[in-house]
């Protein structure tokens, strides 16, 4: 299990138990709860989590990729940019289809932060086949600070990005989080703590 949890790549651990539903009363806790099931996973559906920085998405994406790595599945996380980098870089070297496979045989691949940084139509059409492969094959949890109608900007072509959000959603549960920042709660948190000290 800790090999399995090491191979994801996790950029931190958070467990599902830690997330801060109270500050996120618009996400539904017994919905979100029901995923560590990994029914999910059984039936190749994606999960697709939107809101605005600093809300939890990737806490949640990560919280379910550690579920689903203690029941022994293969997961591997990786942001939206890295991916694309990783995606071109081995069409350049002539390891593309090789690099496709290696992610169409994953139970659970995490695609965070989609949409930090613009995407050119290269690396859309990289991304698409890589969705296109996956699809109805494996689950994929993406996180994205876009709404769908805003994709078409992310990937400079609507006809790509109507593509690629045609495949994900087809089988997906989408969970939209639109509460306040964590990080911003915490900041406030100590800027006030200060406040009272200087009185």
């Amino acid at each position: 299990m800790k090999t399995k949890i090491n191979k994801a790549r996790f950029p931190f651990l958070k467990t599902l138990e830690e997330f801060d539903f109270s500050f996120q009363p618009a996400l539904n806790q017994k919905e979100v709860s029901k995923l560590s099931s990994l029914e999910f996973l059984d039936n190749k559906e994606n999960l697709l989590f939107l809101g605005p920085p600093g809300v939890g998405k990737s806490h949640l994406a990560v919280a379910l990729g550690i579920k689903a790595c203690m029941a022994k599945h293969r997961v591997v996380f990786t942001t939206a940019q890295k991916l694309l980098e990783e995606l071109a870089l081995s069409l350049k070297e002539g390891s593309f289809t090789e690099r496709l496979l290696s992610y169409s045989r994953l139970n659970l691949l995490i695609i965070d932060e989609l949409g930090y940084m613009p995407v050119n139509k290269e690396q859309a059409n990289l991304l698409f086949r890589l969705i296109s492969m996956r699809y109805e094959k494996g689950s994929i949890i993406l996180t994205s600070n876009y709404n769908f109608d805003e994709w078409g900007v992310i990937f400079s072509d609507q006809v790509v990005a109507v593509a690629i959000i045609d495949r994900l959603v087809h089988h997906a549960r989408i969970f939209y989080i639109n509460g306040a920042s964590y990080r911003l709660k915490d900041k406030l948190k100590k800027t006030k703590g200060n406040g009272r000290n200087s009185d």
